[in-house]
């Protein structure tokens, strides 16, 4: 197997979040831009149905309401496909669209498709990462070290 290396985009807070537009869990066109207007937490994860990734999907679900409250809509992206995405929506009914990134186009948008390492293996895959996007489109937060079973708090405080 041959690792490429993507150029990693490191956005900021004050940069304009990229926009994009793909499918999600019901290939229901999303498009960030459309949700201007709304604060948006886009959260990347890299996996349907593992355990790090349904523990964070399940501290959004259950703190939606409080997301709600202070004004968020909540996206999840992965590179799994739409149905992947469906079957891991139904298992554990979340509340909110996982977007299918097939082609790791939004992934490498962010920067957050990097080389990892496990069991002394180097492979691609999705860094953990959730991007907190303002009304306007602009990232007014990067949140890279997530607490996946208090991801939501993490969100709150800030």
């Amino acid at each position: 197997m041959t690792l490429t290396n993507f150029a990693q985009t490191k956005l900021k807070v004050g940069d304009k979040a990229p926009d994009f537009t793909a499918t999600d869990q019901d290939n229901k066109t999303i498009t960030l831009s459309s949700y201007k207007g709304k604060k948006v937490v886009l959260y990347f994860y890299p996996k349907d149905q593992t355990p790090g990734c349904t523990e964070e999907a399940c501290n959004l679900r259950d703190n939606i309401a409080e997301l709600g409250d202070a004004g968020y809509v909540v996206l999840g992206v992965s590179t799994d496909d739409e149905l992947s995405h469906k079957e891991f929506q139904k298992k554990y009914n979340l509340p909110f669209s996982l977007v299918a990134d097939k082609d790791k186009s939004i992934n490498q948008k962010y920067g957050v498709w990097v080389e990892k390492e496990r069991e002394g293996k180097k492979f691609m895959g999705t860094a953990r990462t959730t991007f907190l996007i303002d009304e306007k489109g602009v990232i007014t937060s990067v949140i890279d070290k997530v607490d996946t079973k208090g991801h939501a708090s993490q969100i709150l405080k800030l």
